[in-house]
């Protein structure tokens, strides 16, 4: 029996080169060895301040890109997760089996709430609950996850099998699938964090849609190590970052990156940089550019009817050993 995988992102900003690296590129590669479902999860993103028209617009951009980047929708599954209410339905039921000690526990919520601060909602505290329901309804194998969501992962399992030991065998626990590379692209002006979206430093990032003159003015930007040697080496993580990126675009092995870089300085680095970027992502804007409102609507109308069913299933089952399905008499 296939496996089934399940990811999503959220449509907040533009999608930038760390995201594809890190999660798209293998959501494109995967889909032809698991049952795939891939998810834009739009009620994950009102969990901060947001604006409703932008996020209705970003949400079937960010669908687009899914589609541009490779995503076949004959192979995989697209759906935006409001579509499906089964989502927001297990989530209460999945509230009821989860601790707030847990909740609290987990680290980007205390980060955002140090932020936040007296603003936080009861949302941005449950968002991992959310984000179990989503993963348990499709019966997931496997999750393609960064290291950022690791920790969310696990309460995922925690709590299926805490549901299964209370209730019944009902879901599966699923199991991270973390990439030994690609998995982390890091700022371009702090190469010791994340590539972000919500980075406050626009030059941080490649965007998915910038032109050819952005990307060269943002690598060329793009913060040094000391020392002059073009190589691989962790210590060293601006010019790390910056091969890696090489390195995953034009598919050159480590060592052959190295070699092709030996007698180059560090502007020869950034330059070539731009150049395989830009030629690498010109077909993906072109084909976000190509794809019609009428193609999309179809692609998302049969991804949300093909992931409905399987919920349905999923609730139902979950609604018949907690007892809820047996409350009302349909006969």
């Amino acid at each position: 029996m296939t496996k089934r995988i399940f990811s999503g992102a959220q449509p907040t900003g533009n999608v930038h080169i760390g995201n594809y690296l890190g999660a798209l590129k293998n959501w494109v590669a995967l889909q032809h060895e698991y049952e795939s479902f891939f998810c834009i999860v739009n009620l994950h993103a009102i969990t901060v301040a947001h604006d409703p028209k932008l996020l209705a617009s970003s949400t079937r951009d960010l669908a687009r890109i899914y589609v541009a980047c490779g995503i076949d929708s004959q192979v995989s599954t697209i759906f935006i997760q409001s579509d499906v209410p089964e989502h927001a339905e297990l989530t209460w039921i999945l509230n009821c089996v989860a601790r707030i000690s847990e909740l609290e526990r987990m680290t980007q919520y205390k980060d955002k709430a140090r932020k936040q601060q007296e603003n936080v909602s009861a949302g941005l505290l449950d968002y991992p609950v959310l984000m179990a329901a989503d993963i348990l309804l499709y019966q997931t194998d496997l999750v393609p996850v960064g290291h950022d969501q690791k920790q969310h992962l696990e309460l995922t399992r925690d709590l299926a099998i805490r549901f299964n030991r209370d209730y019944g065998e009902t879901f599966r626990v699923p199991d991270a699938y973390i990439p030994k590379v690609g998995a982390k692209i890091m700022s371009l002006s702090e190469p010791l964090k994340k590539m972000s979206k919500s980075d406050d430093d626009p030059n941080s990032r490649i965007m998915l849609m910038d032109d050819a003159d952005t990307i060269q003015r943002k690598f060329k930007r793009a913060v040094t190590d000391s020392g002059t040697e073009i190589r691989f080496d962790e210590s060293r993580p601006a010019i790390n970052n910056l091969l890696e990126i090489y390195h995953l675009i034009t598919g050159e092995s480590q060592t052959e990156v190295e070699e092709h870089f030996a007698d180059k300085g560090y502007a020869q680095l950034k330059g070539q940089l731009a150049e395989v970027t830009v030629e690498f992502l010109r077909p993906i804007q072109q084909r976000v550019r190509e794809i019609t409102d009428e193609q999309l609507n179809e692609v998302l109308g049969q991804g949300c009817e093909k992931a409905r069913k399987i919920a349905r299933a999923t609730l139902q089952q979950v609604f018949d050993r907690t007892g809820i399905a047996g409350a009302t008499n349909r006969n």
